[in-house]
């Protein structure tokens, strides 16, 4: 079995944003020479995630008003982890959207479902982040 490593960057100008990631996923496995396996995408920060969905514009607003819903940014008095800070919501819409995805890869493609594609999910940016993809098979 062979594995392979990589980080793919961002920089996001904004606090929020969702960020299509599944043509840099397969530019990964493609670097791999993998062909059958599994690949494991996860973001590397606290106030970030990673997600399987659909890319519809509709949908993404629809989560950033949802997610506002859930754990509103303001006011950050409201949250005890907020002294000194003011990401207490990213925190938590992170824990609701998730840390990591894992694919299955199969003649050297991500196997997925027909609208199915990988999203970087940013909730407190404004700074370099990262995702980890970590592959292994064959």
């Amino acid at each position: 079995m062979k594995s392979y490593r990589e980080e793919i960057w961002f920089d996001i100008p904004t606090r929020r944003a969702f960020v299509n990631i599944t043509a840099a996923v397969q530019n990964c496995i493609d670097k791999s020479g993998i062909t059958d396996g599994l690949v494991l995408v996860n973001a590397m920060h606290i106030t970030a995630s990673v997600f399987i969905n659909d890319d519809e514009s509709g949908l993404h607003h629809d989560y950033e008003v949802w997610l506002e819903k859930l754990a509103p940014h303001e006011p950050v008095s409201q949250y005890r982890h907020n002294v000194g800070e003011d990401n207490a919501d990213a925190h938590m819409k992170r824990q609701i959207m998730g840390r990591e995805v894992v694919v299955a890869i199969t003649n050297g493609r991500l196997d997925f479902g027909t609208w199915e594609r990988i999203f970087y999910g940013e909730f407190d940016g404004r700074r370099k982040k990262r995702v980890l993809v970590k592959i292994i098979g064959e």
